[in-house]
């Protein structure tokens, strides 16, 4: 056989034998200090799971730099049905004045009850009402239905149990109420429990904002 053969297929061809033809290190010799063995760069380094992202999170509204650092508003519904379960209580101290009051034969005969039968049994039954509320909104900020829906008021200024706040709040309130016989009563209650719905961006009541309050989540 000629000395001249080719050499065989896929064998490198020249130059010594030390020489890898894959550009790579012969197996089992390690790769210099810091060197990529595969000589290509690193993947990139992402951030940790759940790392702070900035901004708004995808779907949702950017919030209102007046309200950063606050907690959450409460929502309409949230107000609705806490107002709800407290007029019930103020509809019990009502039917309780009214016993109080009221001759017993009213509902038979309207004409029995006087102007001032009507008067004394609104005044006791709303001014219970009035310190009852005044009293828990001062402590604590909470009515009964403020708590059963998991919200409370605060002072707007710093997030803060009312105060003295919490009787302005509740004599607001309660002001429609005394004034229902003048027919303006009803028409500012009215007015004084939508205002929220339209009152940007911190959602008071006029109630709230004589009182300076904000009612938010627990």
């Amino acid at each position: 056989m000629s000395s001249n053969q080719p050499p065989g297929y896929g064998y490198p061809q020249g130059g010594s034998g030390d020489q890898n033809p894959y550009g790579q290190q012969p197996y089992g010799q390690q790769q210099p200090q810091g060197q990529n063995p595969y000589d290509q760069q690193p993947f990139p380094q992402q951030q940790p799971y759940a790392y702070p992202q900035q901004g708004p999170a995808y779907g949702q509204m950017p919030v209102d730099p007046a309200l950063a650092g606050m907690p959450p508003l409460a929502s309409t519904g949230q107000r609705f049905v806490a107002r709800l379960i407290d007029t019930v209580i103020l509809f019990v101290f009502l039917v309780v004045a009214g016993l109080l009051f009221y001759p017993r034969d009213w509902m038979s005969d309207p004409g029995s009850l006087s102007m001032g039968s009507q008067i004394a049994g609104g005044l006791v039954g709303w001014g219970a009402y009035f310190v009852l509320e005044g009293v828990l909104l001062s402590r604590s900020g909470q009515t009964p239905g403020k708590m059963a829906m998991k919200i409370r008021v605060a002072r707007l200024a710093d997030g803060s149990v009312p105060g003295s706040a919490g009787w302005t709040r509740s004599a607001i309130y309660v002001l429609p109420g005394i004034l229902t016989g003048f027919c303006v009563g009803f028409l500012f209650w009215l007015l004084n429990v939508l205002w929220p719905l339209w009152d940007k961006p911190y959602q008071q009541a006029l109630h709230d904002k004589a009182a300076k309050t904000v009612v938010v989540k627990v």
